[in-house]
């Protein structure tokens, strides 16, 4: 039988209430109070994760790749104690280090190619990611991936020979990478989840582009990308602190677009609801909680004013892909000469860190990634059926191939809301059909499997 208006809302309630619980302070601090309806609570085995990843680790993580001096990307490769070719070549074992107790589930990598001249590469340099592969069990062929840059600079964008420690930016961010495939190689994700440590980013997003290229040439079904850029410290420049807020900076309208899928926006709506705001989202719904002891603070934009970072070449190919960057940052301590001046020490040192803080920030990352690896993947298909003039709101789907799919939920909210209000059941179906009018709420389906795991929501197109 078809809900009503009123069966939808009481059942809504009474499911969301049911299914939630009592907030964390930091969900409640998220949604002024009460989490969001589409909210999940971290299982056992994901706590347990969560408490394995180690301050301590990820501070020898930052103060290693500091040694090597500088790490800039035409810095030099043949060198075992000094330049981006010794910080590479330290990343690699390292990886492999965490490979050997995967029992073969892990393997790890060089990923090279020449960059001919061109902006800040003044002459052929060969840039190299370090990458580490953890095949899913279950779907492998479905991927998730984090990343860090490992290159670094000074004031000068292409100074290659001056000490570029790089503390923050981005040795905090490869340190989150290490710890996040240290912790997770040893358990069995369902999906695939790549590590990437990148390099040539501050010339301009070359490694990143790189890997986003070959993910691509391969089909690869990147569901979900993450860069950690810039997680070292939760101090601002005028000295105040947000050590339990991290940014995550999510863009709308996507980069991507068509014009085909511009004018469809344009008709219905949408902005708010690109793949990567969705999967915001669920990192909201999987992270701002008391087992990460953070607070995620999505930002509607894709990057800061004059600044950009390794998720754009993914969100350049269709990918779903969000930065993670602290709260609030200290320009002193970023792309600068290494120096005092007027008393005050500039240079991105490690003094500066916040490593208790950064490993707040891998949990945050690690809840994500791996609720995403867990939970089925992003309903496919998803349409609005639009074949006639009515007042109800029918939906189909295509039926994901998950062993472990237990069925689907329809959320909804106003068009004026943010978040996500109402989750309705649907069960093991693929159509659904509520007595609402599409004209006046947003809809999107999400999956759920046997173990109670939701996937990122789907916005559905129209379908005529």
């Amino acid at each position: 039988m078809r809900p009503t208006r009123r069966t939808v809302l009481t059942a809504t309630a009474a499911a969301s209430a049911a299914a939630l619980g009592p907030a964390g302070p930091a969900e409640a601090a998220a949604q002024g109070g009460r989490p969001p309806a589409t909210a999940q609570h971290p299982s056992r085995e994901l706590r347990a994760l969560l408490k394995e990843l180690d301050p301590a680790r990820i501070e020898a993580t930052v103060r290693r790749l500091v040694s090597f001096g500088t790490r800039h990307t035409l810095s030099v490769q043949d060198d075992p104690e000094r330049g981006i070719g010794a910080a590479r070549d330290w990343l690699l074992a390292e990886l492999r280090s965490r490979a050997a107790v995967s029992g073969g589930r892990m393997t790890a990598e060089l990923q090279s190619y020449v960059q001919e001249p061109a902006s800040r590469i003044p002459v052929a340099t060969k840039i190299t990611n370090v990458v580490a592969t953890l095949r899913g069990s279950v779907t492998p062929e479905r991927v998730y991936v984090v990343s860090g840059h490992y290159d670094s600079r000074v004031t000068d964008v292409m100074n290659a020979t001056s000490d570029a420690p790089g503390a923050d930016d981005d040795a905090s961010g490869v340190a989150v990478v290490l710890e996040l495939a240290r912790v997770m190689a040893k358990r069995r994700p369902a999906s695939t989840i790549v590590f990437a440590a990148v390099a040539g980013e501050e010339q301009g997003l070359y490694g990143s582009t790189y890997l986003a290229q070959q993910l691509k040439a391969a089909g690869t079904d990147v569901q979900g990308m993450f860069t950690n850029d810039i997680v070292g410290s939760s101090t601002a420049d005028d000295g105040t602190k947000d050590p339990y807020t991290i940014r995550l900076f999510a863009e709308g309208v996507p980069t991507s677009e068509t014009p085909e899928q511009a004018a469809i926006r344009r008709s219905v709506g949408g902005e708010n609801d690109s793949v990567t705001r969705q999967l915001a989202r669920f990192v909201r719904d999987v992270a701002d909680n008391d087992a990460t002891g953070m607070h995620v603070r999505v930002i509607y934009r894709r990057d800061r004013y004059l600044r950009g970072g390794d998720h754009i070449p993914f969100l350049e190919r269709a990918y779903p892909a969000a930065r993670f960057t602290e709260p609030a940052e200290d320009f002193a301590h970023q792309h600068q000469d290494v120096r005092v001046e007027d008393g005050k020490q500039y240079g991105d040192l490690p003094q500066f860190c916040d490593f208790g803080f950064v490993a707040r920030v891998a949990r945050v990352n690690a809840a994500a990634l791996w609720t995403l690896a867990q939970a089925p993947g992003t309903p496919k298909g998803v349409k609005i059926v639009t074949s006639a003039l009515t007042n109800s709101t029918q939906l189909v789907w295509t039926r994901g191939t998950e062993p472990d799919l237990a069925g689907y939920e329809v959320v909804w909210r106003e068009t004026t809301a943010p978040e996500w209000t109402h989750v309705i059941p649907a069960g093991d179906v693929t159509t659904f059909e509520a007595d609402l009018s599409k004209d006046n709420v947003f809809f999107g389906v999400r999956a759920v499997n046997a173990q109670g795991l939701r996937s990122p929501v789907a916005f559905p197109a129209p379908q005529s």
